[in-house]
This record gives structure tokens, sequence and C-alpha cells, in this order.
């Protein structure tokens, strides 16, 4: 029986040579610009939700876990990028609502392809086809990782190594480690070394971009076990990041990957633009009509009704004069004949 360990579960060489979505025809680069795709959608999600750090951090690194364990043919970005936040925001312990999630990953969809960045209503196909989505996106995230969704992040390793180092008195060098680290969160370096050589090796660069000496005897790599051909391979995985460029339109459902296959992709989205632009405008047009013809009657109906109320006003002052006249004389001439009974004597006859 094994132990067992709260160390991050690292892919095989084997998955790393050939991942699924390789195996049923996606070129590696294609499948790296996707997953650096879907890790943009998870952190620009995560800012305008003002999740923590640690949350879209371990949403990211599900997703790469994920994706050597299943293809992106078979399970769609979109879903699983929905699917990863939404379990992130429970693992710790920082929950979001289902509708808050799909609404803001489908405001930065439509804000990287030019749509007019409209929230889903809650009752349209729409919302519930993004609903059932996130649902089998995070049923089969626990699923294929066998609910190890135990994520150690290299933040606090970070701080404790420039500490170390003398480091935090620099003024470049701290800040542009923890860029690094954030940055790597794009690549499968998270799913390839242990925290502490991801640390080693953001430190590593941002020393040599700020030309700062590090210990060499003994080496400072060493003292914190990390191997220095690992930290290589993540300063370089850094400066690859660096110099690719991921496009803001991916295929990100099951219908845009045959689309991407048949190279319509991009022609569908500027349609769907369009579309969209002219819908909205339409909308906006026919809601400021309305909003004219209601201003047009409310003024009319009240013109009138004023009008009406002058005209009546004179005649209704002239009817109560009227009437409290009529009211004088009839009380006037009861009184007179009242008086002429009393002061009048009994004549028998």
């Amino acid at each position: 029986m094994g132990r067992l360990s709260l160390r991050n579960p690292l892919a095989t060489p084997e998955q790393i040579a050939e991942s699924p979505s390789q195996r049923q025809g996606m070129s590696a680069k294609y499948e790296a610009s996707m997953r650096s795709y879907g890790c943009h959608l998870i952190q620009a999600s995560g800012t305008i939700l003002c999740l923590p750090q640690l949350v879209m951090a371990t949403a990211q690194v599900l997703l790469q876990r994920f994706y050597y364990l299943a293809s992106i043919q078979d399970f769609p970005l979109r879903g699983i990028v929905l699917g990863t936040l939404f379990l992130a925001c429970k693992t710790e312990e920082n929950p979001q609502t289902i509708r808050n999630i799909i609404n803001v990953v489908d405001i930065v969809v439509k804000r990287d392809r030019g749509y007019p960045e409209v929230v889903t209503d809650g009752y349209d196909s729409e919302y519930y086809e993004l609903k059932n989505e996130m649902v089998i996106g995070e049923m089969q995230v626990l699923r294929r990782l066998a609910f190890n969704v135990q994520v150690e992040l290299p933040y606090g390793l970070l701080a404790n190594y420039l500490r170390s180092l003398e480091l935090t008195d620099q003024e470049r060098v701290p800040q542009l480690a923890w860029n690094y680290v954030n940055d790597l969160l794009r690549t499968p370096v998270y799913v390839c070394f242990q925290p502490e050589t991801i640390a080693c090796g953001a430190i590593f660069l941002a020393a040599r971009e700020c030309r700062v000496g590090l210990p060499t005897s003994p080496p400072w790599w060493a003292v914190f076990d990390a191997n220095a051909e690992d930290v290589v391979q993540v300063a370089k995985a850094i400066r690859a990041l660096q110099a690719r460029k991921v496009p803001h339109i991916m295929p990100l459902s099951a219908r845009e990957l045959k689309m991407h296959g048949e190279g319509v992709l991009d022609e569908h989205v500027a349609q769907m633009r369009k579309e969209m632009r002219d819908k909205l405008d339409a909308e906006m047009k026919f809601a400021s009509q309305e909003k004219n013809v209601d201003e047009g009657d409310g003024g009319g109906k009240r013109s009138q009704a004023e009008h009406v109320d002058d005209g009546a006003q004179p005649k209704s002052r002239r009817g109560a004069r009227d009437s409290t006249s009529r009211d004088h004389n009839r009380r006037r001439h009861t009184s007179s004949r009242s008086r002429d009974t009393r002061h009048s004597s009994y004549r028998p006859h």
C-alpha cells in the first residue's frame, strides 16, 4: 500500500513526450497554445472576480494536470476552464456562485473576440449550456485526477529563498521572480517539476536579468534541494513563453474544434461578431424609440389632464358659491317664517 504524499504529482516522461491530445493528431505547438489560453481565461476571470492568486494558480495547475490524462478533443477547453476554476474556489475555501463564474468567463471570451460584452441571461439556452459544461468539466477533472486535487505552490518557498539569499532589498529581483512564477502557470512546468525547483528557476533568471551575483560555494540551488539542470530547464521555459504569442481566438467547444480543423473558425468568429453587434445596435435603437414614445405620451396625457383641471376648477368654484348662496337664502327664509310664527297670536275660529 502506497504512502499518502502531499507532494505534487508529476507527469511521467511518456506523458510529457506524447500527451493524449498529440496522440489524437494535435501538434505540440498548438496544444501548448491551447493550454496557455485556458490559463489566460482562468487568470483574467479570477482577477475580475477578485479571487486570491492561490485560487487562480490552483485552477491552472489542475488544468495542466488534466490534459496529461485526457485530450482536448474529447474534453474541450471551455468546460475544463469552468470546471477547474469552480473546483479551485471550493478547495481553496473561496466559494463563488456558478452564475458569477459563468458570466465572467463568458465576458472574457467575448472581450478577446471583440464581441459586445453582454452578460448572458440566466434563463436562456446559452447559460444552461455553459452550466452543463461546467458541471461535466468539474466531474471529469475529479474523476481523471482520482480526486487528488492537492496543489503545492512555490510562493511561500520563493519568499523564503529570497530572504535567505538576501535579495529582498534588491530593487527588481523579487518582483521579477514573482512574475516569472506566475507566468510559468501557463506552461507544463508545474506538472514536470516540484515547487522548490520552480522557485529556484525564477530566482536564477531574475538575478541573471538584473545582473546580481548568487553564491556558488556551496551552490545556492543545492541548499534548496534543487538540481542545477532542472533549474536551467525552468529558466528556458520562461524564455520560451516570452517568445511565444498566443492568439485570442482559440476553439473552446467541440463545434469550434471542428471549425478549426476545417479552417473556418476565424471566419465564423468574424461573422458572429458582426451579427452580435448588429443585434445590439438594433436593440438599443428600439429601446431608444420606445423611451421617446413613452415620454411623448406621458407629456400629452399630463398636459391634457392639466387642461381639464384648469377648466373644471372655476366651474366647481362657481357651483360652490351658488350652493352656498342658496343655502344662506333658505336659512334666512326659514328664520323669517319662524319669527313670524313666534310673534303671532292665537286666534280661535
